[in-house]
């Protein structure tokens, strides 16, 4: 019985996002093929780079201490947002665009570069004095 209300709901999402498509295009006309679009061309480009930097992103957080599955869900939902950017529909649009928006999505850890994962590490300068035992 849960199960037939996912179906329904995963059958009516394109119905739903067609009658959005012709609701807005009897509103503004010919410029809903331009938005859908440059959707689309969003979409494949947050694809193709988060393709790439995802591996980055992974590495990034190790060094930095944070967890690693922060980074992982952020990359989701980054893949996530440009499938949905990809299928047309303004619904969709939408759902992608509070994921991209959602806090921690593009946060950026910062931390000092020069501080080691490690924090068991003493700075401090290293003199070698003459060793009386060799002369």
């Amino acid at each position: 019985m849960r199960f037939g209300w996912i179906v329904l709901l995963l059958l009516s999402f394109p119905v739903l996002e067609a009658i959005g498509i012709f609701w807005v295009a009897s509103a503004i006309g010919g410029w809903v093929l331009l938005w859908l679009l440059l959707a689309a061309v969003a979409g494949l480009a947050l694809i193709r780079v988060e393709r790439v930097a995802w591996g980055a992103r992974l590495l990034f957080s190790v060094q930095s201490g944070a967890h690693p599955l922060a980074s992982l869900f952020a990359t989701g939902r980054i893949l996530l947002a440009g499938g949905l950017l990809v299928f047309p529909g303004f619904i969709s649009d939408a759902i992608a665009l509070v994921l991209l928006l959602m806090p921690g999505t593009w946060a950026r850890r910062t931390s000092d570069p020069l501080r080691s994962a490690n924090d068991d590490v003493l700075e401090g300068e290293f003199k070698r004095e003459p060793d009386d035992l060799l002369r």
